[in-house]
């Protein structure tokens, strides 16, 4: 096999990578395995293995965490060993712990709040757990980690806290879709939101009920939702207007959503939480459950700079997976109108769902920003850092393309056998990159690949993913002193 990808004019052999995964049935390349670092000295629990949990693993597996338990000491972690190697070494997929499905072989490799696991420490994980998960020295354990309870907003605390009412959603009821009750935000002014965080709070217990969702804890599934003054107007689903304020999906397991500082998103004085789109999940038992809203504002006074880019990529219509078959590929389109900053990715498929790529293609330059493997059970959105967001010039084609595994190796799917088309439920499909972004004028454009090449450093010589026409500087005396060498 000859197979190459093409990448922002260099060319990859993957025929190795399409070799090793062919037997899965799952297209993704160069999935990180313990024989991919070299790992000399004898891992222990107290000097190796404790570090890695506390940074990436005791957020969730801690006594009141999300995750069914708890990893914080020796004997609580010594009988998970083998299940933890087997975990970590899964690669970019669906099931993997810490869950962050970003490729780490393809495309820009800065993001924020990134917990994942480097080679070098999945390898120390699997040699610990093969050398029969050693204790170790005492005195090499670092001291605990001091977590909050889960009231603590990983945002900060927020400026506004929003609950929902109460839903109920019995042990054994089954998967539903509907409406909410619009909840008042209560503001009397407008205000800007540069971060967002939602939070569901249940009376399940740490145990869980028994389901694959993020540990059996959750029935909230999604919500999308927008803010709204007037009840009485209808709503334009996709697009701001005077009346309302669309904002990114919450769903199960995600992440919260910072916006650019320039580019922070009104919330309205007197409007409501409004949505006609909430799917609920029995988690196993009884829950009472509900919503609340962490906003954290702008100083008063505060007037954006740059406007949100109302760009629709996706395919929620016309989807076609076939029953059996795994690596179905789907594609879909959006030429930029606007120069555009993309400040996230986020892949939105459903229980098919396996891996989502994100390219940007200028001219006959095609470059992949982004791939990431998916759990329908565990939603992430990916935001870059600050000095790797892309820069795409207006003109841009975003493309992503999605890989469906519908066969007997996606747990996710309740009967493979059956075709499926698009639609809400979860055993139906979406196609959609649900990131943000923001648009910028000319002059706006200009300014940024200008601080993009001066705070990289960047020559002539270098090749930046995601931003083009970052080597190619403006003449005039503004950005003289900017240029590269």
């Amino acid at each position: 096999m000859d197979a190459a990808h093409r990448v922002g004019g260099w060319t990859v052999t993957i025929a190795l990578a399409m070799a090793m995964t062919a037997a899965a049935g799952l297209a993704v390349p160069f999935v990180v395995t313990a024989a991919q670092a070299d790992v000399t000295a004898a891992p222990t629990f107290t000097k190796d293995i404790a570090p890695i949990l506390q940074r990436s693993c005791e957020n969730c597996h801690r006594a009141g965490g999300v995750a069914a338990m708890s990893l914080t000491t020796y004997e609580e972690v010594r009988p998970w060993a083998r299940a933890i190697k087997q975990r970590t070494g899964l690669g970019p997929r669906a099931g993997v712990m810490p869950p962050w499905y970003m490729e780490k072989n393809i495309g820009i490799q800065q993001y924020k709040d990134d917990p994942s696991l480097s080679a070098d420490e999945i390898a120390t994980i699997a040699k610990w757990a093969d050398s029969g998960a050693p204790r170790g020295n005492p005195a090499d354990m670092p001291p605990p980690r001091q977590w909050a309870d889960n009231s603590v907003w990983a945002i900060g605390t927020p400026d506004l806290i929003v609950r929902s009412k109460d839903i109920v959603v019995k042990a054994n009821a089954p998967d539903w879709w509907g409406e909410i009750e619009p909840v008042p935000i209560g503001l009397t002014e407008d205000r800007y939101v540069v971060a967002l965080e939602i939070k569901e709070v249940n009376d399940t217990d740490e145990t869980g009920g028994g389901r694959a969702t993020v540990g059996g804890r959750f029935v909230w599934h999604h919500l999308i939702y927008r803010t709204q003054v007037n009840l009485q107007e209808d709503a334009n689903p996709i697009f701001d207007d005077d009346n309302t304020t669309n904002w990114p999906v919450h769903e199960v397991g995600r992440n919260p959503d910072f916006f650019d500082p320039k580019g922070a998103k009104l919330l309205k004085a007197g409007s409501y939480i409004v949505s006609d789109s909430l799917h609920t999940h029995s988690n196993g038992r009884d829950t009472t459950s509900h919503l609340e809203f962490g906003y954290k504002f702008m100083p008063k006074g505060y007037q954006p700079e740059y406007k949100r880019s109302l760009v629709a990529l996706g395919n929620g219509s016309d989807i076609d997976v076939r029953g059996l078959e795994a690596n179905q590929l789907l594609h879909a389109y959006a030429v930029l109108q606007q120069h555009t900053k993309i400040l996230s990715f986020e892949p939105h498929l459903h229980a098919p769902g396996a891996r989502m790529c994100l390219e940007a293609i200028w001219g006959f330059n095609i470059q992949t920003l982004s791939c990431v493997g998916y759990d329908h059970n565990w939603v992430r959105g990916y935001s870059y850092a600050d000095a790797a967001a892309p820069l795409l010039p207006k003109g841009t084609i975003l493309h992503i393309i999605g890989y469906m595994d519908n066969s007997v190796a996606n747990r996710n799917v309740p009967d493979p056998r059956n075709w499926s088309g698009s639609g809400n439920r979860s055993i139906a499909n979406m196609f959609l990159d649900l990131g943000n972004r923001v648009s910028l004028t000319d002059e706006q454009f200009q300014d940024e690949m200008a601080k993009r090449r001066e705070r990289l450093h960047l020559t002539k010589n270098d090749v930046v993913i995601g931003c083009p026409l970052c080597l190619i500087a403006p003449t005039s005396p503004r950005t003289d002193s900017r240029n590269p060498q």
